[in-house]
């Protein structure tokens, strides 16, 4: 089976996945964590669903979706190659079970190494991680019409096992003008997890980082700021496998030890924080073209749920360009986010949490990816983040801090990685700092003076996926 006749048979409207001979693997399957690092969720869980090679879902690299892969997502993660375990009511009129014959469960390990161009006060140049992070997940069919991704993660730095990236989701299809459209509904605790391509910052280039490394004081709401921290429902649609579109809506949900009766949680939601998305892609061709907008608005307490509260507003434009052939596979991606925020609950606190009563703040992300063989890709980023000064929001502080209270940031990053099994990368990823929080020399001057490329940061890791 060619991935030609598997997208026409998810286009057919039908549920089952032939179980023919799949395609000769092009890429790996893995899974992938958001919690301590940016990080992402494919599971090895899926392909033994569909009984497919990875490749059908994935391009040049996990966790990359192809157009087969998003149809996937879309489904609710429902496809299935699997017979099932059924039954009917006495009438026979109505089904009321249908349930994989083996558990979609699987799990995740990076062990990984950071050696940073100039030590941190008090620890070495380089430290290593056993594990990283440790995920596990569930994945694939509940029923015909309801299909979950959910992940626990463990991660060295917190020492702790929590929820992670979790999507449920209800879907079906209908006709509208004689064309297929894909709708349903989708229950998730991150925004942009939700997403179909890998442009938005929860299933974005880079797709695992060093966790033992400083990082930029600044980003945007969008940029993880909700993850793990609210629930999210939301509607959406693709018509015609062209035109998307998506509507969801954000509370919070906070995770961690804290009483029934407790006034000290933080960046509660005031009411609902409203999310929409549109893309446009092209049906057909050697290469898959897409390009969207999305945005936020978020109004939260910065203690507890009375008072005042700051708004935060992202707006942003994403692409995609991705295409696989005998030549190899390659993707390019780019967003480009602007936050407005209105601090006043931020200016109300005691101390105040900041020093205006507005700031701006964007981001521009763009990378590259090529793989000329299923063995090997190399990736390259350019990222940007600037905005605002302000001395509070972005104070003086060691390593981490801003001398300036300027959030501006730049760099570049280049990975080469190596997937020697379809379930396994090695990877070798160098980020470079031409600005760190406003500067590119003596950033934290009070501190000690250390430069932006004092960041400069080597990354080793050792994925897995089982």
């Amino acid at each position: 089976m060619n991935v030609a006749l598997v997208l026409a048979t998810t286009m057919s409207l039908t549920r089952a996945v032939p179980t023919a001979a799949a395609p000769p693997p092009v890429d790996a399957a893995s899974a992938r964590a958001f919690a301590t690092v940016a990080a992402m969720a494919r599971t090895p869980t899926f392909a033994r669903q569909m009984k497919l090679s990875c490749n059908v879902c994935h391009l040049g690299g996990f966790p990359q979706l192809t157009r087969f892969g998003r149809l996937f997502k879309l489904n609710g993660y429902t496809l299935t190659g699997l017979p099932q375990i059924t039954d009917m009511l006495d009438s026979a009129t109505r089904q009321t079970l249908s349930l994989a014959p083996i558990p979609g469960l699987s799990a995740m390990a990076i062990v990984s190494a950071t050696s940073v161009a100039k030590a941190l006060p008090g620890t070495a140049a380089t430290r290593s991680e056993f594990p990283q992070q440790l995920s596990l997940f569930f994945g694939g069919s509940i029923t015909p019409n309801v299909g979950a991704l959910t992940q626990l993660t463990y991660s060295d730095v917190t020492g702790k096992l929590a929820i992670d990236n979790t999507d449920v989701r209800f879907t079906a299809h209908t006709k509208l003008a004689d064309r297929d459209v894909i709708y349903g509904l989708t229950l998730h605790n991150n925004p942009t997890v939700q997403d179909v391509w890998n442009t938005l910052p929860a299933w974005g280039y880079p797709f695992t980082s060093a966790a033992l490394a400083p990082r930029p004081a600044a980003s945007t709401l969008l940029e993880g700021g909700l993850a793990q921290a609210v629930v999210g429902v939301g509607a959406y649609a693709l018509y015609d496998n062209v035109l998307y579109a998506e509507v969801s809506g954000y509370t919070s949900a906070p995770q961690g030890p804290r009483s029934v009766v407790d006034s000290t949680e933080t960046n509660l939601t005031h009411g609902i924080a409203p999310y929409w998305r549109i893309a446009l892609q092209n049906r057909n061709g050697p290469v898959t073209a897409m390009v969207g907008t999305y945005g936020l608005s978020a109004d939260l307490s910065p203690r507890g749920a009375m008072g005042a509260y700051s708004t935060y507003s992202d707006v942003g434009v994403d692409a995609q360009l991705e295409s696989a052939g005998d030549a190899g596979a390659w993707v390019a991606r780019a967003s480009y986010t602007v936050e407005h925020q209105s601090l006043a609950g931020a200016l109300l606190l005691q101390p105040p949490a900041a020093a205006n009563t507005s700031n701006t703040l964007r981001s521009l992300r763009a990378s590259a990816f090529y793989a000329p063989t299923p063995l090997y890709g190399l990736s390259a980023m350019y990222f940007a983040t600037s905005g605002t000064s302000d001395a509070v929001m972005y104070a003086p502080n060691a390593v981490t801090g801003s001398s300036t209270g300027s959030p501006n940031t730049a760099g570049q990053l280049i990975e080469f990685s190596y997937n020697p099994w379809i379930n396994t990368r090695l990877g070798l990823q160098y980020v470079r700092y031409d600005k760190f929080n406003g500067s590119s020399t003596s950033y934290d001057l009070r501190f000690g003076g250390r430069n932006a490329a004092d960041n400069n940061t080597l990354y080793t890791y050792v994925w897995f996926a089982f």
